[in-house]
């Protein structure tokens, strides 16, 4: 474990993990790496997400400190010798494990992208449910610069989400695109103002925590699954995850609430 000369302060932690009612807040915290992701960063972070998957937290929210969001791999992490690196291990044993724990945590993710979001750093938030990006904020496929290609998800989500010829353009230009144009492409759900950012992402993310957890869960299932499913699979998909969505206490809550004409209260358990 590091130490600090005597009367300094201690090294700042990688990860801040704040906990709230009913919803969690983490923050990557390097900020004089614009958050860029280490091993032990990496550590934490998945370790702040296996522990939403199992505790009473019903959203979690994700951000960085500083005026970065995340600029991907901290190169300075990168050592040369003889033989080349396999980055395809670094994928399999770090990034691939953190994207499909974002894609596959049964709660909604809310990601707001503070400034920078470059590299890997850019697909890790793309990955989340809910993204909002301050106005200042710019997202960058930076791994052309450096001879890579997009991953962490890259080359999946940016032809989804904002079609083929940008998704090319991004990928080879690596040009940053604003939170703005972010935002006219369908890259990102909403554009704030800096100032407002993380009232607005914390406000939502405290929505969603009350809201009926279970059937948000089974429709990040669908829509997960719909990338990859014709439409006669997806419909066979959707009668099973209805099913069971209608088995849980919140969909009688739910319809309890509007036969009542009164706000829902919903709990969040399955059925």
């Amino acid at each position: 474990m590091p130490t600090s000369p005597a009367g300094a302060a201690p090294p700042a932690a990688p990860l801040l993990l704040s906990r709230h009612d009913g919803w969690m807040e983490v923050t990557l915290n390097r900020p004089e790496r614009l958050n860029a992701l280490d091993a032990t960063l990496h550590g934490e972070l998945s370790a702040a997400l296996d522990a939403a998957a199992e505790d009473d937290c019903r959203a979690v929210l994700i951000t960085g400190a500083g005026r970065g969001f995340c600029a991907g791999q901290d190169l300075s992490a990168r050592v040369f010798g003889d033989q080349p690196p396999d980055l395809g291990a670094s994928l399999q044993a770090h990034y691939n494990p953190l994207v499909r724990r974002i894609r596959a945590l049964r709660k909604p993710v809310v990601c707001a992208v503070n400034g920078i979001a470059a590299g890997a750093g850019a697909n890790i938030a793309l990955a989340c449910d809910i993204v909002l990006a301050a106005r200042s904020a710019k997202f960058i496929q930076s791994f052309a610069k450096i001879g890579l290609i997009p991953d962490s998800g890259g080359t999946f989500l940016l032809p989804r989400l904002v079609g083929d010829a940008r998704a090319r353009g991004m990928a080879m230009l690596a040009t940053p695109v604003s939170a703005q144009t972010a935002h006219e492409w369908g890259l990102i759900w909403e554009v704030v103002d800096d100032a407002e950012l993380m009232n607005t992402a914390r406000a939502m993310t405290a929505h969603l925590s009350t809201q009926p957890t279970q059937g948000l869960a089974l429709t990040k299932a669908a829509l997960n699954a719909s990338a990859g499913n014709s439409l006669d699979v997806q419909l066979d998909l959707e009668r099973d995850l209805q099913r069971a969505a209608g088995r849980t206490p919140d969909y009688r809550e739910g319809v309890r609430a509007f036969m009542e004409k009164r706000p829902a209260r919903f709990t969040g358990q399955g059925a």
